[in-house]
């Protein structure tokens, strides 16, 4: 991209345009979040991948996911080389790579949108189709091939030429009765077939066009009239035979120059009709080992199986690719699934399939001995289904960053996720165990078993969804932990495989640990080798797990059910340690009983502790455990339930320790915890977010406002502030110091979960009904934001990061882009807020370095000043032009720019005269009046140099009116009887007396005032000395113990 031409020195990293914003844009953004990206997303939509090669080395796979375009090289290992930007108006519904050139189609005038059709190049807009004014439908398909683009709409064609990209004609069917003329089967053309397209319609037949004449040349007929509209169209290796599939159920491989029927398969049936077709063109595979040509796969969205056919001898089934990708489930369309297209790469034994589940996969036919059905070679996938809970994982005992670079991430398709946010190709599904073979095992995978009515599908295999995460790095042993087999998810206490301690011990175990819908057993994780861990911890009550938490040192879990039962696991060994109660026998109950009655000195002692403590066994959950946290030193573990009630539990014996009851007024519905501030958040079922301090158990936070029921919320990495997503839309960020609502972000549907990374750079977001996850930057971490009150009213809707970036910012980005907005708000004096009373003695709100750099601005002057002047280069490099034969043009240069010099020299002495009057003449007028509030106000508003300068050019005068020392030594005194601003008098009057010290003691006049500051200082120093001793002793008396 050329760089716009400039005069003068080239500054570093200068930035040349900018790009002006508006009021109204700059006022629709978060203060503190700006919009970054969405990672998740491979294949979500029905829009079919397009690939193309590149030369002879790889293949380029592109995606749509929505609004814009992901490439995936293949030799790469299908890794992601090219986003494209911009995105489109609306959802894309068409794609075709042609060379170096990517076409898609977006758009939909049915449902009020524009349409287009966008080329891009290497991720970049090159180029646009212009569409022919009365095209008012969307366009399903595109083709280039020759000198033509041609698209394909429900009852039309567009034709343009590939050269010029002008418009060139457009073929409409025709129909016979409503509805026949629509192009369910799409367009294809035909290799040696000259400017001929074919046209598949709902009526079975399929139409041969010249487009280059706009004429129909011929019509294929079906071979029977029940075999329905035409689903898929796709030429064979060999000239003149096409493929094509009918709605019922048949395929048809045909001869379109003698228009004869060569082959008939039943490929499909009239409930999953084959949707997508293609023919291996490497010369081998098929036969009995694998030698001879014409193998045919074919796919439909109904199912994610891939049929591989040999077409010699009639035609028969090689071999089923089962579930290849997840088929649509029954019970409802939340979970996507079926094969969107599959293709065959030119000259390759290498097949590309893509599914509705979010997944792009490439197989090889690769082993040895010979198998009709391939393995999988590279895949890219992502979650299936609505997210609907995210964790960061934490740092280990060593600081990594992984917090800031793995998130974790649960389903309704019932996976974990672990998503890398430096590196897109390095994110992974944790591994559930081998779910294919042991699909094959159980007999899922068999063609006739959901012929035999409902059954176990694929996805029961597998964990229920996740509907809780807990994570502790402390005893990861990342990919070394505990090497070998182990059985996954036991879920008795009876070992088939015992783990000897020492083995785990020294490479660690489990890290992570969730909680599942439906399901009464908890599951363990590997984090350091991505796959299932050994055990599946069981409620002690048997009732549904409600959720999940793990201790900070990594070695215990801690499991809730709805029933109210709390119990405790250790991870490495998988046995049972506690439960919250304690359960106590009848024996352990006397044994309690007597060690009370010894320990209670007299009967009054006794009966005391009877009422205010609480009995070993007792204080279970009667509702649903929503929270569990275990505090950083594992000595207590806090729960929360719906019956509104908080309970401090001691880690090591299960006894109930203290209880904050809220109910009937409230109940509890989830908590989060910050160990580095020792608070606890609780949401309510009322809408609000109560904060506790652990160590007093007082409430010192209510936060209100949600409008809907508050689906997540998280403190942030610092624990500075809360940040709540609730079911109205609305992230809302509140700052505990202040209490204030500082932030909120109004989106188009609701946020189901929220995750904070650990260094504070990232807020994850997952939304409903979405498959990504959005990732929001941190603006806090490179500028100064405000923590002023914000209104519901001033709330705005803002759009979200998007899977292309675009319109979200980098870190710097992001700060610098609001600096320009916030720099005016920012930059006002400091409130005067109204004494409380007129005992009380208040500081002022000009923050602290001010006054402390105003004390110190000799020395920084000082430590700033350069140790000698600046020395011109002996010999200039060799790549700069000499400059030896130019020494009077130097010298003539120099003379307007010591010219200059002067003139700005004189504006700034002007500047400095116009500041120096408004500081006397401030000063001045509250001498005369008597009220320096004005002066003492102006003076807050200073930088620490201007102030320092100021003070210096204070004069004595002719006559006690003109004495500017004076006059500021009344105004300090009358601030100190005032009683305000006590830090800032103190610095400016230390100053002052380092500065004028000598004239001062020159003049009676200036030493009388001094004395009578003096005596209001000495008077106030005394009083607020007795009252700080006073205060000191009702401590000291109430902290005794014999008080």
């Amino acid at each position: 991209m050329p760089h716009s031409e400039h005069e003068g020195p080239l500054i570093k990293r200068q930035k040349l345009n900018s790009v002006a914003r508006s009021k109204s844009s700059a006022s629709q953004q978060s203060r503190i979040f700006a919009p970054y990206r969405t990672i998740g997303l491979v294949s979500p939509t029905n829009v079919p991948f397009t690939s193309v090669p590149l030369g002879n080395t790889t293949f380029q796979v592109t995606t749509s996911i929505g609004r814009s375009l992901q490439t995936y090289d293949l030799k790469r290992g299908l890794n992601l080389v090219f986003m494209t930007q911009p995105q489109t108006p609306s959802d894309i519904t068409a794609t075709c790579a042609w060379k170096q050139k990517v076409f898609a189609a977006w758009g939909d005038s049915r449902e009020g949108s524009s349409q287009g059709v966008w080329i891009f190049q290497r991720g970049k807009k090159v180029g646009e189709l212009q569409l022919p004014p009365d095209l008012h439908e969307p366009i399903k398909q595109i083709l280039v091939f020759g000198s033509w683009i041609v698209a394909c709409g429900l009852t039309r064609i567009e034709v343009w030429k590939s050269a010029t990209l002008e418009h060139y004609t457009t073929l409409f069917t025709m129909a016979s009765k409503k509805g026949d003329n629509e192009l369910t089967g799409g367009i294809c053309t035909m290799p040696t077939y000259l400017n001929k397209i074919f046209a598949g319609r709902r009526n079975g037949w399929v139409e041969i066009w010249n487009i280059s004449t706009g004429k129909l040349i011929y019509t294929l007929l079906p071979p029977t009239p029940k075999c329905g509209a035409v689903t898929c169209m796709q030429p064979t290796p060999a000239l003149s035979l096409m493929a094509i599939s009918y709605a019922e159920g048949p395929l048809v491989i045909q001869n379109v120059l003698t228009d004869k029927k060569v082959l008939e398969v039943n490929a499909g049936t009239d409930d999953a009709p084959v949707t997508s077709i293609s023919f291996r063109t490497d010369g081998i595979g098929a036969g009995q080992d694998g030698r001879k040509d014409g193998v045919m796969a074919t796919s439909t969205e109904s199912s994610g199986d891939v049929t591989f056919w040999d077409l010699n001898k009639g035609g028969r089934i090689m071999g089923i690719l089962r579930s290849a990708h997840n088929p649509p489930t029954q019970v409802g369309a939340s979970i996507r699934g079926g094969v969107s297209k599959i293709e065959f790469l030119a000259g390759q034994p290498v097949i590309v399939t893509s599914g509705r589940d979010n997944s792009l996969r490439t197989w090889i036919f690769d082993e040895t001995p010979f198998s009709p059905i391939p393995r999988v070679l590279h895949t890219r996938s992502g979650h299936a289904a609505p997210v609907t809970c995210l964790q960061f994982l934490p740092s280990d005992f060593e600081g990594a960053e992984a917090g800031n670079k793995w998130l974790l991430s649960g389903g309704k398709d019932r996976s974990l996720w672990g998503w890398s946010l430096r590196r897109d190709g390095q994110s992974t599904e944790l591994s559930q165990g081998n779910i294919r073979k042991k699909a094959k095992k159980f007999g899922i995978l068999d063609s006739s078993t959901l012929s035999r009515g409902p059954t176990t599908t694929l996805d029961d295999l597998k964990a229920p969804e996740i509907t809780c995460i807990a994570c502790s790095l402390n005893r990861d042993g990342g990919m070394g932990a505990l090497p070998g087999k182990q059985v996954l998810w036991q879920k008795s206490q009876n070992q088939k495989k015992p783990i000897d301690a020492e083995v785990s011990s020294m490479t660690g175990w489990e890290s992570v640990v969730t909680a599942h819908k439906d399901d009464p057993f908890v599951r363990t994780w590997f984090w350091g080798r991505k796959r299932a861990g050994r055990w599946a911890f069981q409620t002690g009550d048997g009732a549904n797990v409600s959720t999940v938490a793990m201790s900070p040192c990594g070695t215990f879990a801690v499991v809730g059910s709805v029933g109210g039962c709390i119990d405790m696991f250790n991870l490495q060994s998988g046995l049972h340690r506690q439960r919250f109660p304690s359960k106590l026998t009848p024996a352990q109950a006397r044994q309690v009983k007597m060690q009370q009655l010894k320990q209670a000195d007299t009967v009054m002692q006794l009966q005391a502790r009877s009422t205010t403590g609480f009995p070993p066994g007792t204080g279970k959950h009667t509702k649903s455990v929503t929270g569990i946290v275990v505090d950083s030193m594992n000595k207590n573990v806090i729960s929360c339930s719906l019956d509104g009630k908080v309970k401090f539990w001691e880690f090591l014996t299960g006894n109930l320790l203290e209880e904050i009851n809220w109910a009937p007024m409230t109940g509890i519905t989830g908590c989060r915890y910050h160990a580095a501030n020792d608070l606890i958040a609780f949401s309510c079922d009322d809408n609000s977010i109560r904060v506790v301090d652990i160590e007093t158990k007082h409430t010192i936070r209510e936060f209100w406002g949600c409008q809907g029921k508050i689906n997540d919320f998280i403190f942030s990495n610092d624990g500075r502030w809360i940040v709540a997503a609730s079911q109205d839309a609305i992230i809302r960020v509140w700052d505990l110091p202040t209490g204030h609502l500082i932030d909120a972000i109004r989106l188009e549907k609701p946020c189901t979960a929220l995750a904070f990374s650990a260094t504070g750079e990232y807020l994850a977001a997952a939304t409903e009904g979405e498959l990504g996850v959005n990732i929001w930057n941190n603006k806090t971490l490179f500028t100064h934001v405000p923590t002023r009150q914000i209104s519901e009213d001033s709330i705005r809707q803002i759009s979200g990061p998007t899977a292309s970036g675009e319109g979200g910012q980098g870190l710097l980005e992001a700060a610098y882009e609001e600096e320009t907005s916030q720099e005016d708000e920012d930059d006002v004096t400091p409130p005067s807020l109204d004494q409380l009373s007129a005992d009380m003695m208040t500081l002022s709100l000009v923050p602290r370095s001010r006054w402390q750099t105003l004390l110190h601005i000799d020395l920084i002057k000082q430590r700033n000043k350069p140790k000698e002047a600046p020395k011109a280069p002996e010999k200039a490099p060799f790549f700069l032009p000499s400059t030896s034969n130019a020494g009077s043009s130097n010298i003539d240069a120099t003379q307007p720019k010591d010219e200059q010099d002067q003139n700005q020299s004189r504006i700034t002495r002007f500047d400095r005269n116009r500041a120096e009057q408004a500081f006397t003449s401030k000063l001045q007028a509250g001498a005369a009046t008597g009220n320096f509030d004005d002066f003492i106000g102006y003076l807050k508003s200073l930088s620490p140099a201007t102030a320092d300068l100021e003070l210096r050019s204070l004069t004595t005068g002719d006559d006690d009116e003109s004495n500017e020392l004076l006059h500021f030594i009344r105004a300090m005194t009358s601030r100190l009887v005032a009683r305000r601003d006590y830090e800032l008098t103190q610095a400016w009057m230390a100053v002052f007396l380092r500065l004028h010290f000598d004239l001062i003691l020159e003049s009676d006049t200036l030493m009388s005032a001094l004395a009578e500051w003096k005596k209001h200082q000495a008077e106030e120093c005394n009083r607020l000395d007795s009252l700080v001793s006073y205060c000191g002793g009702v401590v000291n008396f109430l902290r005794s113990p014999r008080t």
